[in-house]
């Protein structure tokens, strides 16, 4: 037994551990840049040896790797449950506001986002990761519009379902790219939602 309650301890502080490192990890990536960050400035940030920060990662890249799948991991999940909701008929304006509501407009997480874009498009392993969760996101706006068929009209320009999700996970980019230079929040949602309604909204849409 008390070998048990030891583990879990270990256990537990491990998992504390790995938490604030990638906090920490998440402070100073936005701040300096991945490429301008080293192990020991993670690990005076979070508080821990080099010998913690080892026990948890084997390189700044996996640690990288962990905290932009924890993020988009939890963005994809955010949206989903966004658009589980109601039945089949697709409220365009009102699905907006729920995914803008939630879509994480965040500054800093848009930097690191955008230092492991970077990463990822000089390294094909790493891109594959990064495409690997993009398509989540994807997935889940895919499935709504794919439960909306022959309910709700999309525009036909758009085609099929996949290739709308893709349109608008498009918008998010631009719309975020925009707000990386203005630093207005605000108006990148409400950019976002006319956006969106616009795209998803055109009179000469038809039924699949």
């Amino acid at each position: 037994m008390a070998v048990r309650q030891t583990t879990g301890r270990v256990t537990r502080r491990r998992v504390r551990t790995r938490a604030n490192l990638l906090d920490a990890a998440f402070a100073v990536f936005a701040a300096k840049g991945f490429g301008r960050v080293s192990i020991e400035e993670v690990c005076e940030a979070a508080g821990y040896s080099r010998g913690a920060f080892y026990s948890n990662f084997d390189s700044l890249d996996e640690l990288f790797f962990a905290l932009y799948r924890e993020r988009a991991d939890l963005i994809a999940q955010q949206v989903a449950d966004a658009l589980a909701g109601d039945g089949p008929d697709l409220d365009v304006p009102s699905s907006v506001d729920r995914v803008t509501e939630v879509l994480l407009l965040d500054l800093d997480w848009l930097l690191v986002k955008t230092d492991f874009l970077v990463h990822a498009a000089r390294d094909p392993a790493v891109a594959h990761t990064l495409l690997d969760h993009r398509a989540r996101l994807r997935r889940a706006i895919a499935d709504r519009f794919a439960r909306a068929r022959g309910h709700t009209a999309l525009p036909a320009v758009l085609g099929d379902t996949d290739s709308a999700a893709h349109a608008v996970v498009a918008a998010y980019d631009g719309v975020t790219t925009q707000l990386l230079l203005d630093k207005d929040v605000d108006n990148a949602r409400a950019w976002l939602k006319q956006l969106l309604t616009a795209l998803l909204t055109d009179g000469s849409a038809h039924p699949e």
